[in-house]
């Protein structure tokens, strides 16, 4: 069966509104996606973030009467998101297939490779972290993720002991684990993050090198290697205490820092730590040094 996509711009206002105002005119799937490349970071548990604006795309069958269609809408939709309407008919396809299609493994560094569950390793010899996207807080895509599993590439892990502050899907504690940590130590405030990384490390065979803490359950320890891929104002607020968890000599890697928020960050961890030269990638910086 031959589709319609019918596509309105919306903000974040009006989103939930346009949802259900499409919903009600029968469309069989809506979705929304970010229109400006607004960067959406891990919400607190409850949160449900949207972008500033957004498109909102409802899926219609193709023989939908569209001028009545239009006409509904503007009954119920402010006249400048009826003016950004596009209509664009679809051929039938498998969406599943063609939405897996779209991710294929990934290679960070020299060794480093994440691989959907639906393709094979390209080097079965390598470092491969088997995790798919999706819901999963960080999956390797964003940049600051990269960076971090950049810097872990050329790392010596073996025998380290490895916190991971800011787990997400656990996937820099399951690079730590498979690059020959002796134990990580993941960290969360999201209790659904935290599953996530047990259920990841699980599927990597690595759950027995990885423990999963809620932030007030952090083991003191004195860590060789911290990684922290949070937001730059906690990466601040936390430094005393982060710093605090290594031992001297000890290796850092701060991440989700945009380029104006560096300076602030370094500043706060120059105090314990000698900061290096940051890297960047697009707007984003990381962050490493050396606890003295």
């Amino acid at each position: 069966m031959p589709w319609l996509r019918l596509t309105l711009r919306s903000d974040t206002e009006h989103a939930e509104r346009v949802s259900d105002a499409l919903e009600q005119m029968g469309a069989q799937a809506v979705t929304m996606i970010d229109a400006e490349d607004q960067p959406l970071f891990e919400p607190l548990p409850g949160e449900t973030p949207l972008w500033a604006n957004l498109e909102i795309t409802g899926l219609f069958e193709a023989d939908i009467d569209t001028p009545e269609l239009l006409q509904q809408l503007s009954d119920q939709l402010p006249d400048i998101i009826i003016a950004s309407h596009r209509l664009e008919p679809l051929e039938d396809k498998d969406w599943s297939r063609v939405w897996m299609d779209d991710y294929h493994p990934m290679q960070f560094g020299d060794n480093i490779w994440i691989v959907p569950s639906w393709c094979d390793a390209p080097e079965p010899g390598a470092v491969n972290i088997l995790l798919d996207p999706g819901l999963a807080f960080g999956t390797g895509t964003h940049p600051t993720t990269s960076l971090c599993l950049q810097w872990l590439d050329e790392q010596d892990l073996k025998h380290k002991q490895v916190l991971d502050y800011g787990c997400g899907s656990g996937i820099l504690a399951i690079a730590a684990a498979k690059l020959g940590a002796a134990k990580v130590t993941a960290i969360d405030i999201d209790p659904q993050a935290l599953q996530a990384t047990n259920d990841n490390a699980e599927r990597n065979q690595v759950s027995e090198l990885i423990s999963t803490h809620l932030p007030m359950d952090l083991p003191e320890a004195g860590y060789d290697m911290l990684l922290a891929n949070i937001l730059a104002g906690p990466l601040a607020e936390l430094a005393d205490r982060l710093c605090a968890a290594l031992r001297p000599g000890g290796r850092l890697v701060l991440s989700g820092i945009l380029a104006e928020q560096a300076d602030n960050v370094a500043t706060a961890y120059h105090r314990h730590c000698e900061i290096s030269e940051p890297a960047q990638q697009g707007d984003w910086i990381r962050l490493s040094g050396v606890k003295r």
